[in-house]
C-alpha cells in the first residue's frame, strides 16, 4: 500500500520518528512531503534530517510559507500523479488552503484520504475558508482527532465520517529517557519549554517563583513575541539572578534539557480563541522522569492523567505550593518522574501512535474499504 503524507510539522526531526516506524510496516510504502523550512512568530524552524529511514523524505517548494491558512505545495499533483498512491495522509487542519488543494489532487489520483485537526474550540470561519472547511468535511474519507474535544468539535460542524482520537506524534522514548548522570547541585531547577506568548502563562510562573523560598532556578527556553515582555517581568519581581532565558534548540538536542530539570511547568491559559491543545512538552519531560506540573487549561490534565500535578489555571498561589511541595521533596519528585514515564510508554510513544496510524491506513486502502 502505497501513501503519501503531507506535513510542516515534520520539519522537526524528532517527529519524524513517527514515520520511520511506519515505515517498518511491511506493507507500506511511505513518501513524505515535507517544505525546506517553516516559519512562525518564533522565527524559522529549518528542517532537521534526525529520521529519515525506511521511508521517502521528499522536500518541496512551499507557496506562502509561514502563513497557516494559506500555504501549499505547488508542486504536490505532480508527487501524486508519479507515486499512484492509495492513501494520501493531510497532516492540516480542514480549513487550510494545503488541505483542500492536497485533497482536491487527491481525488484525481483516486486516492483515500485523512486530515488532522487539533481545533478544540467551536471556531467560525470567514470565507473563502469556511468554504474550504466545508469542503474537506464533506468529501474526506477519514479524519484524526488530536483530543477528544477535537472530535467533538469535528461533529458540530457536521463530519459524519470515521474518525480516530490519536495524539499527531509522540515520543522515541529511547531518546527521551532518564539522565544516567548524577546531579549534586542543590538548587532545585525548574523549566518551562514553549512559546513565548501570552496564552502560555509563563507570567504566573514567574510570580509563583518569586514567592518561592530556599535555593531554586528557572529555565525559560523558547521564543516569541512575549519576550521582552517576560524579561521586563522578571526585573521588575527582582529575580533576575535565578531566572535563564535560553535560546530554542534543535529537537534532537531536547532530551538533555529535560535530563537537567527537576520540575517543568506548562501553566497556559484558556483564550476565547485558543486553548492548549495537547502540550507536548510535557510527555517529552515524562518521558525523561521529569514530574510535570499543568495547568487545568485544555487538554493538560488528560495529558497529565495522575502522573503529574494540576492547578487551576491563573492561580499564582496553587502553583507556587505544587513547585515547593516538589522542592521539599526528592521522594516525591521520583515518584511523579517514574509515573509519568510509564504513562508516556503506554500512551504516548512513536510506536504506538506509528501502530494505530498504519491501523487507518489499512482501513482506508482500496484494498480493504471503510464499511
Amino acid at each position: 500500500m502505497r501513501v503519501v503524507m503531507l506535513s510542516k510539522a515534520l520539519v522537526v526531526g524528532q517527529y519524524q520518528g513517527k514515520l520511520e516506524e511506519l515505515a517498518k510496516q511491511t506493507d507500506l510504502e511511505l513518501v513524505a512531503v515535507v517544505p525546506p523550512f517553516w516559519r512562525d512568530e518564533r522565527g524559522i524552524t529549518p528542517l532537521e534530517r534526525a529520521h529519515t529511514h525506511g521511508y521517502t523524505l521528499l522536500v518541496e517548494p512551499m507557496r506562502f510559507n509561514g502563513q497557516f491558512h494559506l500555504h501549499y505545495y505547488p508542486t504536490l499533483g505532480q508527487i501524486l500523479a508519479r507515486v499512484q498512491p492509495h492513501v494520501v495522509h493531510i497532516d492540516e487542519e480542514p480549513y487550510n488552503l494545503a488541505t483542500f488543494l492536497a485533497l482536491r489532487a487527491a481525488q484525481r489520483v483516486r486516492a483515500r484520504t485523512l486530515f488532522f485537526t487539533w481545533q478544540n474550540l467551536r471556531r467560525r470561519y470567514p470565507p473563502p475558508f469556511a468554504w474550504l472547511e466545508a469542503y474537506v468535511l464533506n468529501h474526506a474519507d477519514y479524519a484524526i482527532a488530536g483530543s477528544a474535544a477535537a472530535e467533538t468539535v469535528l461533529r458540530d460542524k457536521g463530519y459524519r465520517g470515521p474518525t480516530r482520537v490519536l495524539p499527531q506524534f509522540g515520543v522515541d522514548a529511547e531518546i527521551f529517557q532518564p539522565s544516567t548522570l548524577p546531579r549534586p547541585r542543590t538548587q532545585f531547577r525548574i523549566g518551562y519549554v514553549g512559546r513565548l506568548v501570552e496564552e502560555k502563562g509563563v507570567d504566573d510562573l514567574l510570580g509563583a517563583v518569586a514567592r518561592l523560598d530556599g535555593a531554586w532556578e528557572l529555565r525559560v527556553l523558547g521564543s516569541g513575541p512575549h519576550a521582552p515582555r517576560l524579561r521586563t517581568r522578571v526585573r521588575e519581581l527582582g529575580i533576575d539572578a535565578p531566572v535563564r532565558f535560553d535560546a530554542p534548540r534543535r529537537s534532537v538536542e531536547m532530551a538533555a534539557y529535560y535530563q537537567e530539570l527537576d520540575a517543568l511547568v506548562l501553566p497556559s491559559r484558556t483564550r476565547s480563541n485558543w486553548k492548549e491543545q495537547f502540550g507536548r512538552v510535557l510527555i517529552e519531560a515524562m518521558a525523561c522522569a521529569v514530574p510535570v506540573i499543568g495547568s487545568t487549561c485544555g487538554e493538560i490534565p488528560n495529558v497529565i492523567g495522575d502522573a503529574g500535578l494540576i492547578f487551576p489555571e491563573g492561580d499564582v498561589d496553587a502553583l507556587c505550593a505544587h513547585l515547593a511541595a516538589l522542592r521539599a521533596n526528592p521522594t516525591r519528585r521520583a515518584e511523579l518522574g517514574a509515573r509519568g514515564r510509564a504513562r508516556v510508554l503506554t500512551h504516548f510513544t512513536h510506536a504506538r501512535i506509528a501502530a494505530e496510524t498504519a491501523a487507518i491506513y489499512r482501513e482506508l486502502s482500496p484494498l480493504s474499504p471503510v464499511v
